[in-house]
């Protein structure tokens, strides 16, 4: 595995730590039980960070000195991948993988470089969690991409032995840039269905009922939507509901520094329902069940998305999800059945969705039961792993022919 700016060891709920951390520490996971010998590749960013770590999931985690030992933007990492490259091609040469898998198009970037430099060359996948031509769409002269994410994606896209989207929406994505439909193959986020349970206490709540936004705060994340719900609410007279926003800086003081933070603080006090808007910064993962299972439903409201965990999670602890119809989040919750859809950026819609389900504890009961049902069916990182593992054969089954001309 190579995650370049999302370590699988990192906090989740910073500004670029989330689903894709998660994502691949629970993959790598799911398969070093499945008995496979697993690496992951991510960049030191503290120099007091060992060089290998070997977890109690199974699985060895490598940081590479790639530039400076500190936090950056993932951004300004494109320059450094070149020598990520060198460095994993180096000890690749000592013991070269079977196959890898890049997580993020910087990593399929170093991906293909360190596998070009290896003997012999195995196959790079990639899963991209995010596209430019996707980000640039709904975000414009605010992207902060580099420029030259425009060609150098597409081009991974078109170079990688095979491709594992995430869902419908991001084949239809990756086609249109160009990438070629029979080296596509599908595996879902996943969730952990032993700690996210819908048995168990739920955190204590006051009087009010609690509904939840839970991620990294940026813009287009759609946090502010949640606020202007809640005060949408507030003004019809539902004085009763609490807003809780979980993510943020880390630190006892990393919500004062965070400017986004600091946006939407301010959004609630012009709408008047600062009172009732309660930003609890990052919290401990194993503390996110018995929160969870304290809501009377979770939203999830970007301006896009790739795919989006929290929903899954929240479903697997048996709570409603209101989310927007956008990206992965128009297939994992079925629309009226775990969860509601809304339009995009609309939060007059979100207002209406969150009334609904506070006025209805049977239909919030019914969906929470449908919600564990079906991330139990098609969700689990085992799943996801089998999925993900049967791509790698696939790649590796295409190569033998040339293999056996060549010999």
């Amino acid at each position: 595995m190579v995650s370049e700016h999302a370590s699988p060891l990192a906090a989740i709920g910073g500004v670029d730590a989330g689903g894709q951390n998660v994502h691949v520490a629970e993959l790598s996971s799911a398969l070093a039980r499945r008995g496979h010998e697993l690496t992951v590749y991510t960049r030191r960013d503290d120099p007091n960070l060992p060089e290998r770590v070997s977890t109690r999931a199974g699985f060895e985690v490598v940081h590479v000195a790639a530039g400076p030992a500190e936090a950056l933007p993932k951004d300004e990492l494109l320059p450094l991948m070149p020598e990520m490259a060198r460095r994993m091609a180096a000890d690749w040469l000592l013991d070269p993988p079977d196959v890898v898998h890049a997580h993020f198009w910087m990593s399929g970037l170093a991906s293909l470089d360190a596998a070009a430099q290896t003997i012999p060359a195995p196959p790079v996948l990639q899963t991209f969690h995010a596209l430019g031509s996707v980000k640039r769409r709904y975000q414009g002269a605010a992207d902060t991409s580099p420029r030259s994410r425009r060609w150098l994606e597409p081009g991974v896209a078109r170079r990688a032995d095979g491709i594992i989207a995430t869902c419908p929406d991001e084949v239809r994505e990756l086609t249109a840039l160009g990438a070629d439909p029979s080296q596509i193959s599908m595996a879902p986020c996943g969730v952990d269905l032993d700690l996210f349970t819908a048995s168990g206490p739920p955190e204590a709540i006051g009087g009010r009922s609690r509904i939840a936004v839970i991620g990294r705060l940026v813009p287009r994340k759609g946090v502010d939507l949640a606020i202007r719900a809640l005060a949408r609410l507030k003004d019809a007279g539902r004085d009763d509901v609490e807003l809780q926003i979980v993510g943020g800086a880390a630190g006892a003081d990393g919500l004062d520094r965070d400017p986004e933070a600091t946006r939407l603080r301010g959004l609630a006090n012009e709408l008047g329902v600062a009172d009732r808007t309660i930003f609890r910064g990052q919290l401990p993962r194993t503390a996110m069940p018995a929160f969870l299972r304290s809501c009377a439903a979770v939203l999830c409201t970007p301006w896009y998305e790739p795919f989006g965990i929290v929903p899954l999670e929240a479903m697997a602890c048996g709570v409603p999800v209101v989310v927007a119809a956008v990206g992965g989040l128009q297939d994992s919750v079925a629309d009226n059945l775990t969860g509601l859809h809304i339009p995009p950026r609309d939060d007059a819609a979100l207002a209406d969705a969150v009334r609904r389900l506070l006025d209805d504890p049977k239909l919030r009961s019914r969906m929470g039961r449908a919600g564990r049902r079906r991330v139990e069916a098609g969700y689990s990182w085992d799943h996801v792993a089998a999925l993900s593992e049967a791509a790698y054969q696939a790649v590796l089954r295409s190569r033998v022919p040339a293999m056996e001309v060549q010999a």
